[in-house]
């Protein structure tokens, strides 16, 4: 292979249509553009989502619930999740990153705890959040449940 004869793909290079040069090259006269009416005028055709003077469906069809620009989305981490933790260790976000015991949010606010499953170990639990179940199950085992 030589630089001198690298050509692009063929098919992948189209020469521009010639508007206007004669009958003999088939886009003559009228340039392709038929006779008259509207899509043969300069600037013509209607715009995107136009639908012939029809209500368009972007406004036939109603509006849905909206999104809340202060919802609060936290990282949602069950008690069973720590029940392999060892004695004396403190959780938190970046334990629970670390580790991957819950799955990343997007926007998150921290953390937070429920109380679904056991908890065998003494452990601090720093998160954002509790359920009350969680709370109580924590102080049960001997750990303490700290709010953030």
């Amino acid at each position: 292979m030589r630089i001198d004869t690298i050509q692009p793909a063929i098919g992948s290079n189209t020469p521009a249509k010639r508007l206007g040069r004669g009958i003999g090259s088939g886009l003559g006269k009228t340039s392709g553009k038929g006779h008259k009416g509207q899509w043969a005028r300069s600037g013509g055709g209607v715009r995107p989502g136009f639908e012939g003077g029809q209500t368009p469906i972007h406004r036939r069809l109603p509006k849905r619930g909206f999104n809340n620009r202060f919802k609060k989305e936290y990282v949602i981490i069950n008690l069973g999740a720590l029940a392999s933790v060892e004695a004396g260790t403190v959780v938190d976000y970046e334990y629970v990153m670390a580790n991957k015991l819950a799955k990343q949010v997007k926007d998150n606010c921290g953390l937070k705890v429920l109380g679904s499953g056991e908890l065998g170990a003494a452990i601090t639990v720093k998160a954002a959040k509790f359920s009350a179940s969680a709370k109580e199950a924590i102080e049960k085992a001997g750990g303490k449940a700290e709010t953030l």
